[in-house]
């Protein structure tokens, strides 16, 4: 047994609370001002540099390594792993708070949301990342790739890139990103970047079927809720679920409104689709969406028509140009 109990304890858990406490400081400092986006590209260059120092240490060199050489080698491996560790735990859990906003927990963009938190518990508990993600070098990659993607995601939009070419143009970035992880051991930068090239314009086309999977943040719903009327772009006589046809039939219709959180330079377009039981039933093209009103972007739909037979689950989703899910109304209408 150890005669310093407390040290092989902080060998175990000593990273996981230094990544944890330097991930809830980055967290504190980055929202206190999220268009700071010079933060965030200095940041991710940062974690690309360290990467592409890992990942050429790691490399297999053909002169052998012994004693004091050795020794020094695995100290510096695991110096630049544990402040890669750490770097993606700051970076997720930086985002989270965004892609939580943004994600609709009742739809398939949740599962981004889940792989958000699971990578950031993943890095901050220094025993499961090593269990995890040392032995699988492809994994280690596959983490930066995805902890790029995020932020990127999150950030191109602060400078007014609309969510879809955000989304396009995390992936290439990301991608690209890869390129020393690509470089055969030996091999010439050329060929390692020429195949980032293929990885980026693979992952393009990917995200054109799978871009309803991720939240479209950092834009979110501020505020929503159903109305009988609006005035001054302010909901009268807000309502509550469950509500009865006769209702809907004796006032004439329903609103539903919403206010939009985008940030500031940022334009898009929005649709309200009205859905009953799960299908779609009426689309409502909206006024676009103008970045920088900290309460959100206000607008509404008004429907009139609920046909014969209104009763049902309704459903009012917010989606974008590209149908990235914004947010969602949901509300039962009975007899």
């Amino acid at each position: 047994m150890s005669r310093r109990p407390w040290l092989s304890w902080a060998r175990k858990w000593g990273v996981s609370l230094a990544s944890l406490a330097s991930g809830l400081l980055a967290l504190l400092v980055f929202r206190r001002g999220l268009p700071a986006i010079a933060w965030i590209v200095g940041y991710l260059l940062l974690l690309w540099l360290v990467f592409a120092v890992f990942t050429q240490l790691r490399a297999p060199t053909h002169a052998p390594d012994a004693g004091t050489r050795a020794r020094g080698r695995r100290l510096v491996l695991d110096v630049v792993d544990y402040t890669l560790q750490t770097l993606y735990h700051n970076l997720l859990l930086f985002v989270l708070p965004s892609y939580y906003a943004s994600a609709t927990l009742t739809s398939a963009n949740a599962w981004f949301l889940l792989l958000v938190a699971g990578g950031a518990v993943l890095t901050a508990v220094d025993p499961w990342y090593r269990a995890v993600v040392h032995p699988r070098p492809w994994l280690g990659h596959a983490l930066l790739a995805f902890s790029m993607f995020a932020a990127l995601n999150v950030a191109l939009p602060l400078v007014g890139l609309r969510p879809f070419w955000a989304l396009e143009g995390s992936a290439v970035l990301c991608a690209l990103a890869l390129t020393p992880a690509l470089r055969r051991s030996g091999g010439i930068w050329k060929g390692a970047a020429g195949r980032a090239v293929v990885f980026a314009g693979v992952a393009v086309v990917l995200l054109v079927p799978l871009r309803a999977w991720i939240p479209p943040a950092p834009l979110h719903l501020a505020r929503a809720t159903l109305a009988w009327s609006v005035s001054g772009l302010e909901p009268v006589g807000p309502i509550a679920s469950p509500i009865s046809a006769a209702n809907l039939r004796e006032l004439g219709g329903l609103v539903a409104y919403t206010a939009i959180y985008a940030p500031a330079g940022l334009r898009e377009l929005v649709f309200h689709v009205w859905k009953k039981n799960g299908r779609p039933v009426t689309t409502v093209p909206l006024s676009p969406v103008r970045g920088g009103r900290a309460e959100g972007f206000r607008t509404y739909s008004r429907k009139t028509d609920f046909g014969p037979s209104p009763a049902g689950r309704w459903e009012v989703d917010v989606v974008t140009e590209h149908g990235q899910l914004v947010g969602r109304l949901r509300f039962v209408v009975t007899e």
